[in-house]
């Protein structure tokens, strides 16, 4: 029996991209976009093309996708800043030609080993500072920096890249941002707030969450609680490994500070004497190859086991609008900010949770109301209210239904909730102030 014709080849392997371009495998996907490696058939250069599906975005995102050109193209002369070569557009596609980082990301390099050797972490973190320094000079601030947004090259050289949240000129108002955006992990405390922020001051805090993960090998504040997560943030409560030396803990406290108008910036951190160290790029790598693409099992020295958490890896992975949290996914908790006192909030909360048909129970220290069922020994508490003042007159609140309580948080209950509290809360959902 004959074995018939080959098969054909894969059309990645053979296919051309409007005449300028060798399509390679694809790299990375995402709801409306794709990633390849290609070539360049004028002068045979590696390059990776981000194909944007124009009919599977919306209007909304339409905005965000012209700022990550624009901003990528006011930044093409710092070395750490991921190129881009050029853009081009049909009717349905557009197609965004950017340099090749074929060392990956970053954050695939802390997930597999954990934490870093010191040398070789403040190598990242000054080619991270010194991109940021110019950024910001140049009127952009990122404001979604993490790991997987900071990719490596051929040579470990980092560079900066994703955009697309990135914050231009244009959008300040009296001087300042005011839209919610990021990474909750590696996002400051103060851009929740929405009373307008420094962008600039904003990726301080996110080079402070980096260089804590580069040395400590997991997140300073990993709370999948976001209420619980920032009563940490404001009392800088984290641990960071003892071999961590003195001038490397001083720059992430004064990174990690709550209060953005006393936090260092970035152009203050390039001018701290462990900052301005000379690299040693052997010492290193001296006994522990970090970066071997063959390596099967983690290297023994330093870098230890990685402290991660499935929190951790989900807080890295997933860039969002941080307005999105206000509308979570899981049915079973919703999230608020309101413009009083956090016992203003409460006694309010216990005013509608009553209206209702709940009965009302506040908690210790007032922080928290809890809405339930019945009465005496048989009363249950299936709603709860937290709550945490993160400014003068500004608290963060959470409403949570209590596991086993057999409620469903039903859409009627949201509302009458949401209807009840009226003007005490700031934002619900997408609401902006």
């Amino acid at each position: 029996m004959g074995r018939g014709p080959p098969p054909p080849p894969p059309p990645s392997a053979t296919s051309t991209l409007l005449g300028k371009y060798r399509m390679g495998r694809m790299l990375g996907r995402g709801s409306f976009a794709k990633v390849y490696k290609a070539q360049s058939l004028a002068d045979e250069a590696p390059v990776a093309i981000k194909i944007i599906d124009k009919l599977k975005t919306h209007a909304a995102m339409e905005p965000l996708i012209l700022r990550e050109i624009s901003a990528m193209r006011r930044l093409q002369d710092h070395p750490n800043v991921l190129k881009i070569h050029e853009v081009m557009a049909t009717k349905s596609k557009i197609y965004i030609v950017m340099e090749l980082a074929t060392g990956g990301e970053l954050f695939a390099k802390i997930a597999r080993h954990g934490k870093l050797p010191e040398s070789l972490a403040r190598r990242y973190f000054q080619q991270l500072v010194s991109a940021l320094r110019f950024c910001h000079e140049s009127g952009v601030a990122h404001r979604d920096v993490k790991p997987q947004n900071l990719l490596l090259d051929g040579n470990g050289d980092l560079k900066v890249s994703d955009f697309g949240l990135s914050a231009l000129p244009e959008q300040l108002k009296n001087g300042l941002l005011h839209t919610a955006c990021g990474t909750p992990a590696y996002t400051a405390p103060e851009v929740l707030y929405r009373v307008g922020y420094d962008g600039s001051k904003a990726d301080a805090w996110s080079c402070g969450v980096i260089l804590f993960v580069l040395l400590a090998g997991h997140l300073p504040f990993d709370d999948s609680n976001l209420v619980a997560m920032h009563k940490k943030i404001q009392r800088r409560d984290y641990v960071i490994p003892a071999a961590v030396s003195k001038p490397a803990r001083r720059i992430i406290y004064q990174l990690l500070d709550p209060n953005p108008n006393t936090r260092l910036s970035v152009g203050a951190v390039m001018e701290k004497p462990w900052f301005q160290r000379a690299i040693d790029l052997k010492s290193a790598s001296d006994g522990c190859d970090y970066f071997a693409a063959a390596a099967e099992e983690k290297p023994k020295c330093d870098g230890g086991v990685s402290g991660m958490n499935a929190f951790d890896i989900i807080s890295m992975s997933s860039g969002l609008d941080l307005s999105g949290l206000f509308e979570a996914e899981n049915r079973r908790e919703r999230r608020f900010t309101a413009n009083v006192a956090a016992d203003k909030v409460a006694e309010k909360v216990g005013e509608v949770g009553e209206r209702m048909g709940y009965k009302a129970e506040r908690g210790k220290g007032g922080m928290s109301v809890g809405l339930g069922k019945g009465g005496g020994k048989g009363r249950r508490v299936v709603l709860v209210v937290e709550m945490m003042e993160v400014a003068v007159g500004l608290v963060l609140g959470e409403v949570k239904v209590v596991e086993g309580s057999g409620v469903e948080f039903p859409v009627l209950l949201w509302e009458d909730l949401r209807t009840g509290l009226g003007d005490v809360v700031m934002s619900w959902q997408h609401g902006v102030v």
